[in-house]
Formats: C-alpha cells, sequence, structure tokens
C-alpha cells in the first residue's frame, strides 16, 4: 500500500478519522492468511485428503492432485491480493455487533471463488500477466488451469458442512444457496463481457450503459455479495440491513470495475504496475466494452466512433494505436464520466447503508474502505 493510500482519510460521526493501516492490519490479514491454509493446505496428504473427499474405494494419488490443483492455486495466492474482500466481510459483522472471528471461517469462500475466477478469467481473456508474473494456464497448461480454477468454486464449500451443529441448518441452507445464485450471477455477467468482445456467433449490437452496469453487477458484484449476504445472514441481520447492505456491495462491484478500466488506460509505460496488469490499454487489445468505450460510442463523431471501434476489433497489441484508442476516449471526456459515475454510485448507495447501521467503528471503515477502493491507483 502506497503512502498516498495510507493517508487517505474517511469521515464518520463516530470515528473522525479512519486510516487505511487501520482496516488492513497486519495481524488481522496474517489471521485472513492462516485461515486460508487452514480450510486450503499448501499441500494434500493422505490425512487432509480424508476431511475433504471420505470415503473413497481406491487409493489416491496425492501428489498428483497436488500437481495439478494445490501447486498451481498457491502459486497464486501467493503472488499476493489485497484481500479487501476478505477485510470488507468481517468489517460488516463487526458493524453488525458481532465478532469478527464469527464469520472469519467464512471469508475463504469468496477469496477461493476470486482467485478461481481469476484464473479461468485469464485464459478467457488470454491475459499473459498476472499479479506480476506469467497466468497461470501459462505456467501450467491450459487444461490443469481450467481444472484447479473450477476446482476453488467447490472445495470451499465443505466450510458450511463444517458449521453444521454450531450453526442451525436453516441459515447454512441460506448460505448455500446465496452462494448458489451469486455464482450463477456471475456466469451470467462473465458471459456477457466475453460475448461483447468476442464478437461470438456473429454478434453485432453493442451494449448499451445499463447492459454494462448489469455485466458489471453480476461479473464483479457477486463475489463481494457474496462477503455481505454471508456476514449477513450468520450475524443475524434485518432483512432491511441485508438488502441495503446487498445494494451497497453491488455498487461496489461496479465501481471497482470502473476503476480497474481506468487504470488498464491509465498506467505509465514502464510501471511495475503497468507490467503486472499485463501492460497499458490491455482492455484496449482484447477489444473491452468498457464503460468509457460504451460512452464513447454514443457520444463521438462518426468518424471517431467507427475508428475507435475498429481499432477494438483489431485486437491490437501495437502501442501507437492503443494510445491512439486512448486519446479518442479523452476527447469525449469519456474517461471523466466514468471517473463521476463510480463515485456517485458509491455516494448513492451508501446512504442507505448508512440510515440501516448504528455509527460504529467499524461503520466508518466500510465507508473508508468503499472511498479506497473506487479512488486507489493499484
Amino acid at each position: 500500500m502506497s503512502k498516498q493510500e495510507e493517508s487517505s482519510l474517511a469521515s464518520s460521526p463516530s470515528s473522525p478519522s479512519v486510516l487505511l493501516k487501520d482496516i488492513f492490519r497486519s495481524d488481522l490479514l496474517l489471521q485472513i492468511e492462516k485461515t486460508i491454509e487452514k480450510w486450503f493446505p499448501r499441500r494434500l496428504t493422505e490425512d487432509n485428503y480424508q476431511d475433504i473427499s471420505p470415503s473413497q474405494q481406491y487409493k489416491v494419488d496425492v501428489n498428483g492432485i497436488n500437481k495439478a490443483i494445490y501447486e498451481p492455486v498457491w502459486d497464486l495466492i501467493d503472488r499476493g491480493g489485497k484481500r479487501w474482500r476478505a477485510v470488507f466481510m468481517l468489517l460488516i459483522a463487526e458493524a453488525l455487533g458481532e465478532e469478527y472471528e464469527k464469520v472469519l471461517d467464512f471469508v475463504v469462500l469468496p477469496e477461493m471463488f476470486h482467485n478461481g475466477s481469476l484464473i479461468i478469467d485469464d485464459i478467457e481473456d488470454g491475459s499473459g500477466f498476472r499479479r506480476g508474473k506469467p497466468c497461470i494456464h501459462l505456467v501450467t497448461g491450459v487444461d490443469i488451469a481450467i481444472n484447479a480454477g473450477n476446482a476453488l468454486y467447490f472445495l470451499p464449500l465443505r466450510i458450511l458442512k463444517s458449521k453444521r451443529g454450531t450453526i442451525s441448518d436453516d441459515i447454512l441452507l441460506r448460505c448455500y444457496e446465496t452462494y448458489s445464485q451469486e455464482m450463477t450471477n456471475a456466469h451470467f455477467g462473465q458471459g456477457l463481457d466475453i460475448l461483447w468482445h468476442s464478437k461470438h456467433n456473429g454478434e453485432q449490437r453493442e451494449p448499451t450503459i445499463d447492459n454494462y452496469l448489469y455485466m458489471c453487477a453480476n461479473k464483479t458484484g457477486a463475489v463481494i455479495k457474496i462477503c455481505a449476504k454471508l456476514s449477513s445472514i450468520i450475524c443475524g441481520a434485518t432483512e432491511n440491513q441485508i438488502e441495503a447492505l446487498a445494494s451497497f456491495v453491488e455498487s461496489i462491484g461496479i465501481a471497482f470495475q470502473i476503476q480497474d478500466d481506468l487504470l488498464n488506460i491509465s498506467l505509465k509505460e514502464g510501471d511495475l504496475l503497468s507490467a503486472s496488469k499485463g501492460g497499458i490499454g490491455e482492455d484496449i487489445h482484447e477489444g473491452k466494452r468498457t464503460l468509457m468505450v460504451i460512452h464513447c460510442f454514443n457520444t463521438a463523431e462518426e468518424k471517431d466512433r467507427n475508428r475507435l471501434k475498429e481499432i477494438l476489433d483489431m485486437k491490437t497489441f501495437d502501442q501507437q494505436l492503443i494510445r491512439e484508442a486512448i486519446s479518442i476516449l479523452e476527447s469525449t471526456n469519456s474517461i471523466q464520466f466514468a471517473q463521476e459515475k463510480a463515485i456517485d454510485l458509491i455516494k448513492t448507495s451508501w446512504s442507505e447503508v448508512d440510515s440501516s447501521l448504528p455509527d460504529t467503528p467499524a461503520k466508518a471503515k466500510l465507508k473508508a474502505l468503499s472511498s479506497f477502493l473506487v479512488e486507489r491507483n493499484t
């Protein structure tokens, strides 16, 4: 985290200023890492295999499963990550008046879902780098990576089974239904994102702004809605609180995606961040229909609109062409439009959460974290 980010503040009646280092506490992040490793061990052994897949008739090839799933996954996890989704989940529990330990084990579900989706997303997008290193499918091969990524959608579900007897079956069933629903939503959103830039089966329609918001709410918003809903359900929140938090984090998911899109064309050539994210304008190379692109299509003169579409459909790596596309986006104030939309989404959705939760330090941290996610430069 940069010094600039550490100095970011959020105001709250109960906490006049919140530093990001107070949100991303080193001891809390260490607990999250240990919890991930508790439920997803670095290496599978014959003993812990029995906890994951009991009552098998034939002898398991533990070493093979390690090479096929656990080693590729830990390669990705060990590259880092902000863990902001897990932190968000714990803050929601505290904002609802519970100790964060009550939901600590459950942070593994959205974290593993997220990491699995990154592996699959990189394959679908043909990406080259993830967190500063070659994407997992370039290390292991596409077939191994697909299977490992998909496995992360299911392996954490044993956490729900482990809580039987300590959490009511009704709550656990609702948690399972929530996870299943958001998994479905995520694939709907991802499917649209792929369709729009791949032009599969001759698809020629260009998405509208509403189409884009729906896509982000599901592709990017699904995993954080899992965080909010699971934490709320387990902590006994009211239906009003659950809906307010779900709406708020959906807006965060959209705003987070918009900011990712902005960063993708704002990075300076040669920056470490640029290299870790695949280079300047990777979204343009992939032909992505971002909010900026859609706004530009709606507002640009025909010549510029056609030129931008031409460059996007080239799937080019040529930096001169990519920078030409960025210049067209700038000429229609589409970048500014996207920045303002992200900020407005957070402000509007926060009002519902503000009225449904008591003023506490945890609530102030939720607001500070949401501001960081929109204003971040990494």
